[in-house]
């Protein structure tokens, strides 16, 4: 009987040693557990940019899943519903509209970089040789309308109502010399519009996309200083979260800042 005491004090000795065992490997393996992200992004530059980050952020436990983006009302829905965790590819005036149109609480986390906005064409080579009663495509989004109009405004071929500071419209043009005829043209076709317009306002990252060289390609474009910063964005429960925060360090990095510089050449500027 003694023998068997024995016996069974070892046995519970040895088991609650091994429980004990495991019990330390699951808490090490919940510690070591990769997180992913998912993060809706236009290809370029914005995708480039976390394609460019995600190794480091993968050492560190942060895997990037990152899902292409065409339509921003649709992403901005997916990252208010949770299907996406955030998304990069929008300036804040876009964000502030889609928030007011769709009825969506989404917030900016991090600023990264501006996107100056150009004025290109196939049949001119210079912003004063457009002729009179021309067509220009520009986007039909409210903000990015009011941008080209502004853009246009700033190297002198239209006016605007002086009253005003921004939200502009065509009703908003005060001068018009040349008659230019504005078309809203939804912005991934913009590209393509040129075929049909004389010239269009195009978003960088359609421009880049086209291959076209901003800085070189444009007959106008934004100066480094245009409040149009792109944003990382994400939702007011997550915002905080240490997932959200690591990539929002990781996109504001000095090995960001020169990647961005020497891979755009200008067409893209840091804004960190």
């Amino acid at each position: 009987m003694k023998i068997k005491k024995g016996f069974l004090l070892a046995f519970i000795t040895v088991g609650l040693f091994v429980m004990a065992g495991c019990g330390d490997q699951a808490g090490t393996a919940a510690e070591n557990e990769e997180v992913t992200l998912k993060v809706g992004a236009s290809s370029v530059p914005h995708a480039e940019i976390l394609e460019f980050i995600a190794p480091d952020l993968e050492k560190d436990g942060l895997k990037l899943e990152i899902v292409s983006s065409t339509d921003g009302i649709q992403t901005n829905q997916q990252t208010a519903d949770g299907d996406l965790d955030a998304n990069f590819f929008q300036h804040t005036p876009y964000l502030e509209q889609v928030n007011k149109d769709s009825g969506l609480d989404l917030v900016v986390v991090k600023g990264i970089h501006i996107e100056p906005f150009g004025v290109y064409s196939k049949k001119i080579d210079s912003i004063e040789k457009l002729s009179d009663e021309a067509k220009i495509a520009i986007p039909n989004n409210p903000s990015n309308f009011s941008r080209a109009l502004t853009l246009f405004a700033k190297n002198g071929i239209i006016e605007l109502d002086d009253a005003k500071s921004g939200d502009y419209t065509l009703e908003d043009i005060t001068k018009n010399d040349k008659n230019l005829e504005f078309v809203p043209v939804d912005p991934p076709l913009l590209v393509h519009s040129l075929d049909d317009v004389e010239a269009s306002a195009i978003n960088t990252n359609y421009a880049l996309e086209a291959d076209f060289k901003p800085l070189e390609d444009s007959l106008i474009i934004e100066g480094a200083d245009s409040p149009y910063v792109n944003v990382l964005v994400s939702r007011p429960d997550n915002k905080d979260s240490e997932s959200i925060q690591k990539l929002a360090e990781a996109l504001t990095t000095e090995k960001v800042k020169n990647f961005i510089s020497e891979k755009y050449e200008g067409a893209v500027v840091p804004a960190f």
